[in-house]
């Protein structure tokens, strides 16, 4: 039973079929189906059309999209396509994942610039004070604020849109680590005011692995400046060589999917799965649930601390081995505990039984 989607999401038999269909014709004729600007029939040609999809998913337009191989990829290529000095700061939080924040210590070991963290307790469900934090925490040298928009831990959804018009209003970049939204709630970057916003396909979108995408708005293209984006509004998916057809056009079939749920449609089914995982965890004696309670500061993420006396690992590892469900360790510097991320696959049924081995394993003697 899969209850971890936050790390990896599960492909469809249509989106896998889709994949190897464009590998075949691909590899029928490599030079025709890999090259050129016109042709239906040619993989190149379906792969770029797959930026038009992943526009209207995130509500931008199509060339302010970049086809990515990932989160991590996506935040790599923005933080690399900025002019930084030493002596600029960068603002983030101290609950990254390390996909949106080894790019900017990247940047700090190799030009000097400074990180500053804000911090974020798993118990703070205050969006106001966390926006005042970021205020509170920029200098006159502060050019970018990084964050998440859904906390990969807990699961709460970050006020992008409330920090973004600040950065705007101080003449700072607002760049949102995407992971953990895309596909698990509804995005719209322009609603957000974002400068850019990078995303996987291989999580909640249930795309093929090493596929994502990275939106960079016109009106930041004077200051983020990728290589990857090359001439791509003019020459689309061939402006950074050649890239993983076969895989993009998969994950075109992916967003087709999506689109047909319908992303409203997925965010209640997922916040009602989410809902009845949190209050059963809340009735497990020695069990700590962290992240927002139902409301609107909430995902289909949340995460449980577990006793002192057990170890994460160990409990993980008895749910996968004695009752076959996949969830997802909480990384350890943060709390010892687990994160549950159901999603449009899973029932009320995979919950209630998740919660009864849960019990089992937590049972003293078990």
């Amino acid at each position: 039973m899969h209850l971890n989607a936050a790390s990896l999401g599960p492909t469809s038999r249509a989106m896998l079929a889709a994949t190897i269909e464009a590998w075949r014709r691909l590899e029928s004729s490599p030079v025709y189906m890999g090259y050129g600007k016109s042709g239906d029939d040619k993989v190149v040609i379906q792969a770029d059309a797959v930026r038009g999809k992943a526009a209207a998913l995130l509500g931008c337009d199509a060339e302010e999209i970049m086809i990515t191989h990932g989160t991590t990829d996506g935040m790599n290529t923005v933080a690399q396509g900025i002019v930084l000095s030493a002596g600029d700061r960068i603002l983030t939080t101290d609950q990254e994942h390390e996909g949106g924040s080894l790019c900017w210590e990247y940047r700090a070991r190799r030009d000097g610039v400074t990180i500053d963290r804000i911090a974020i307790l798993p118990t703070e469900f205050d969006a106001l004070r966390i926006v005042w934090r970021f205020e509170q925490a920029i200098t006159p040298a502060t050019r970018i604020i990084s964050f998440s928009h859904v906390i990969t831990t807990t699961g709460l959804r970050m006020p992008v849109a409330e920090i973004a018009a600040l950065a705007r209003r101080r003449g700072i970049l607002c760049v949102v680590d995407g992971a953990q939204a895309a596909g698990n709630i509804p995005v719209d970057v322009k609603a957000l005011g974002c400068d850019a916003y990078a995303t996987s396909g291989h999580k909640w979108l249930m795309g093929p692995k090493g596929t994502g995408l990275l939106y960079v708005s016109r009106e930041a293209d004077a200051q983020i400046v990728p290589i990857q984006w090359g001439d791509a509004r003019r020459y689309g998916a061939e402006a950074a060589g050649v890239g993983a057809m076969t895989l993009v056009v998969g994950f075109g079939a992916a967003l087709d999917a999506i689109r047909g749920w319908g992303m409203a449609a997925i965010e209640r089914r997922n916040l009602d799965l989410r809902t009845r995982m949190y209050e059963g965890l809340r009735e497990i004696e020695g069990l700590r649930v962290v992240g927002p309670p139902p409301g609107p500061l909430a995902s289909a993420i949340v995460a449980c601390a577990l006793p002192d006396a057990l170890d994460s690992r160990m409990v993980q590892q008895a749910l996968h081995d004695r009752h076959g469900i996949l969830v997802k360790m909480a990384e350890k510097r943060w709390l010892n505990g687990l994160r549950f991320s159901p999603h449009v696959f899973n029932t009320i049924a995979d919950v209630d039984y998740t919660l009864r081995a849960l019990r089992t394993e937590l049972r003293p003697g078990s």
